[in-house]
Order: structure tokens, then C-alpha cells, then sequence
């Protein structure tokens, strides 16, 4: 089925002379705890930024700054949270994708989709050759050897896991590391029992004297997830089939002729959508937090900023200090399968963002054939642009820190295109019984002005308009 053809609109086409297909209905949402279940896809979006914006970027802000942005990293997480229930309400409602409910916005043809591929090849690449160098970083401290080594190995590795289309791994995996990773971290902060006083006077909105904006924009980008990351959810909830994205159908869905029931059905899987959002950002920010009073704790006082080569060393001390050489080990293992499962969820993710993307592009060039084929598309992108070009980045430039910084300096700068779009795409092709409430709506506005005016003075420090001294290393 080609499910990019010009004529495709967003509803179902669901219906017989009564109203309803019985063939083709939207099943109704699971209840109790069968809802569970359904969890999968939140939990591997919350996965897909763990390495870097949790794991990485946050005890590199405590051990700069403190707690003094506490309040950046609460309005973040939580704002976030209002994008990616936009993103999975449209793929929950139309059975489509985010990027195919792009391309039906007015202008030159698929302007949008250009608008956010030309920027994620960068960040594509960038973030693979980051996580999984990061990741090299605690293997060379068991098994010695050099950390390009192993970095290529891991690239290779992930690659190959997700080139034979193991989603089902790589949504299991991801679920039973993040509660882990959680659990284990939120332990150890609480063990510690941060400074109550500064821990609190973060919670006031600050900028830290000497603030580099290099620092916290690739932070803020990364923490939960970035604006790939933010995309993915809408593939990861398609794949897993819920609401309209059950129904393999060949024509259309039809807002205009399904029945109430439907309606009421699609209703239902959006709060099921909601709730598993919620409880994923709910494990990242516990999560978050605790890396932050681990890193405002632990790394500040002694000076010790997780860098380049020696980022599994340093947040192995965040437990090593509490536990001994065991929360040394553990932690550095916990570096490595988290670096390594983010680097398995993002390129699963852009593997299919892209491939997605490249098929609404070529079918309107009238292209067709092999290069249209989206499974083909999808491993075509694992090889080369997630695996071969990651490993020649890593092996010229070699410095993952600067990687991952470059990479979510653009993802927060694309956070607000990717939220105006998405919330025009809802008010457009949803029924009103299904788009956001006011609350909802306000909130996700809100997200988009938070992340454009910190890219904005980013930049305007980039082109030295605002200037800066010390802070970051």
C-alpha cells in the first residue's frame, strides 16, 4: 500500500450505507490494567534522550551551576509534555504520522519536510557518533582498548539490532532499563539528601552569572527528548497500533462519516496516549532530578565536569563515592547500557522519521519503485546515515561531549517549528470532539515560546551580542 499518495486525507473511511464498516472499526481502547501493556512507546521515547539529557548534560549543569537552573529543567520536562501529547494525539486519531500530517500544510510543496530533515541529518549523526562514544567510555575501563575502538563496535552492534526491525526488543529493553536506571538514581539522591535550601531557591527563575547558553540549550534540547525525539513518539505509537493506527486500511479514514462511537473510541485511546505520556515524563523527571543532586552534590564540590574521554569515569564516581568501588562498577554499567539502548531507540527512531520523510519527498517527484519503499528507505538510512557516516564523524572529530552539545543545540532550536506544526495540523484536520482543550492547547503554545527564546539567546551569544565569561568547561 502506498500510504503517501496525494489523494490521503486523516480520517477513516469506516463506513457502510448505516454509518459504520463493521470490518474496520477502531477497537475499543484497553481498560484496566490492561492499559499497561500499552506503555511501550512512552517509555522508548523517554529512553531516546536518557543518555544525553539526563544521564550527561544534567550532572554537567549540577556540577557547573548548582541548582540555580532546577527551575529550567521543571519548566522543560513539563512543557514537553504538552508537545508529545499533540504529536500522539494526531497519530492516535489519524492512523498517519506527524511528518504526513506536515505535508498537507499550505505553501511550496512539502516545504516542511525539508524544513526538518535538512537540520536532523546533522543531528542524526552527530548523536549516534555522541552516544555510543559515551558508552566506549566505560567499556576501555573493563576491557581497555581505545575508545574509537569500541565506538565503531557499538555503532555496528546497535545498527544491526535495529536493521532486522527488533522494535519489540528495543521497546521491551528500553521499559525494563528506564524503571531501573530510575529506581537505582532516585535511590542513591535520596541516600544523599541534598541541600533542602539551595535545592529550593532553584526552584526561583535565574541565570547564573557567566552563563554559557552552549551549556544548557544542548540540555534543555535533549532533556526527555529533543524535537527528533518529540517526531518518533508519532512512529512508536503507529507501530504499536494504537487507536487509528489499528486499522491497516487502503482508503482513507473520513472524519466526516464515522459514527459517534468511533469517535468516542478514538477518545478514549487519546487518554490512553495521555496517560502513558504522563507516566513517562513523571520517570524522566525523577530521574533528571536525581542526576541533578548526584552532580550538584557529589561532582560540584570537587570541581569534576563529566568530559569527552572520561565521561564514564566521572559519573562513576557519582555512586562510587557513596558505595565504593561497587557503586563505581555499577554506575559505569549503568553508563554503558543506557548510552548504548539510547543509541539503539535513536536509530530506530530517525530510521524511521527518515524514511518516512524521504518517501512523502520522492512520491512527490513521482518517483516510484525501490526508493519509495519504506522498509528498503528505513535500513538504507540504518547503514549509511546511522551507521557508516556516525562512525566516520566519531573517527575524525572524537570528542562525544561536543557531539551530543552540537546536536541539542539544534534539536532545541527546532522544538518550536516542530510544536507551531503540529498544533496547526491538529486545528486543522481533527474534528473538534478530538483537538487539545484550551489548558491543553495554552500550554503547548507556551512550550514553543520557552525553547525559541532560549535558541534565540543562544545565537544572539553565538554572534557575540550578548556576551559571556567563564561558566562552562
Amino acid at each position: 500500500m502506498n500510504r503517501h499518495s496525494d489523494d490521503r486525507s486523516f480520517s477513516a473511511q469506516i463506513t457502510n450505507q448505516q454509518g459504520e464498516n463493521t470490518n474496520q472499526q477502531i477497537p475499543q481502547p484497553p481498560e484496566g490494567w490492561d492499559r499497561f501493556k500499552w506503555l511501550g512507546p512512552s517509555f522508548l521515547w523517554m529512553l531516546s534522550a536518557a543518555g544525553s539529557g539526563e544521564l550527561l548534560f544534567t550532572p554537567r549543569i549540577a556540577a557547573l551551576y548548582g541548582y540555580s537552573l532546577l527551575w529550567a529543567l521543571l519548566a522543560a520536562v513539563i512543557l514537553k509534555w504538552f508537545i508529545n501529547n499533540e504529536v500522539g494525539r494526531f497519530s492516535v486519531c489519524t492512523g498517519a504520522t506527524i511528518l504526513e500530517g506536515f505535508k498537507q500544510i499550505p505553501g511550496p510543496k512539502n516545504w516542511t519536510i525539508w524544513l526538518i530533515l535538512l537540520p536532523q541529518v546533522v543531528v542524526a549523526i552527530s548523536t549516534v557518533a555522541g552516544l555510543a562514544g559515551a558508552a566506549a567510555t566505560a567499556l576501555i575501563l573493563v576491557t581497555g582498548g581505545t575508545v574509537k575502538l569500541w565506538t565503531v563496535i557499538i555503532i555496528a552492534v546497535t545498527a544491526a539490532i535495529v536493521f532486522m526491525g527488533q522494535y519489540k526488543v528495543v521497546e521491551k529493553i528500553s521499559s525494563i532499563i528506564g524503571i531501573g536506571r530510575t529506581l537505582a538514581v532516585v535511590a542513591a539522591a535520596i541516600f544523599i539528601f541534598p541541600n533542602v535550601r539551595q535545592l529550593a531557591a532553584g526552584l526561583v527563575p535565574q541565570i547564573p552569572q557567566n552563563v554559557q547558553y552552549q551549556e544548557i540549550l544542548p540540555w534543555l534540547g535533549f532533556m526527555l527528548a529533543g524535537a527528533a525525539g518529540l517526531m518518533w513518539y508519532s512512529y512508536w505509537v503507529e507501530a504499536r497500533g494504537y487507536g487509528a493506527a489499528s486499522i491497516k486500511q487502503e482508503q482513507p479514514l473520513d472524519f466526516n462519516q464515522i459514527g459517534h462511537e468511533q469517535v468516542k473510541r478514538l477518545q478514549g485511546w487519546v487518554t490512553l496516549m495521555s496517560l502513558s505520556n504522563t507516566l513517562a515524563v513523571v520517570g524522566a523527571l525523577l530521574a533528571a532530578l536525581a542526576f541533578l543532586i548526584l552532580g550538584g552534590e557529589l561532582l560540584r564540590p570537587q570541581g569534576l565536569v563529566p568530559k569527552e574521554q572520561q565521561v564514564a569515569e566521572i559519573l562513576g564516581s557519582l555512586l562510587g563515592d557513596l558505595w565504593g568501588p561497587f557503586g563505581f562498577w555499577f554506575m559505569v554499567a549503568i553508563v554503558f547500557i543506557t548510552f548504548c539502548s539510547t543509541t539503539l531507540s535513536v536509530q530506530d527512531g530517525f530510521g524511521r522519521m527518515f524514511a518516512d520523510g524521504t518517501q512523502i519527498l520522492l512520491q512527490g517527484f513521482g518517483v516510484q519503485g525501490r526508493w519509495t519503499n519504506e522498509k528498503f528507505l528505513q535500513r538504507f538510512y540504518i547503514i549509511v546515515l546511522l551507521a557508516a557516516l556516525p562512525i566516520a564523524i566519531y573517527l575524525i572529530f572524537g570528542e562525544p561531549v561536543s557531539l551530543l552539545q552540537m546536536a541539542g543545540g539544534i534539536e532545541a532550536a527546532h522544538i518550536p517549528i516542530v510544536t507551531g506544526l503540529t498544533l496547526y495540523v491538529n486545528h486543522r484536520m481533527l474534528p473538534k470532539e478530538l483537538r487539545p482543550s484550551k489548558f491543553i492547547w495554552g500550554g503547548t503554545v507556551i512550550a514553543g515560546i520557552f525553547f525559541a527564546c532560549f535558541a534565540v539567546i543562544y545565537l544572539l551569544q553565538l554572534a557575540g551580542i550578548i556576551g559571556t565569561s567563564g561558566g562552562g568547561s
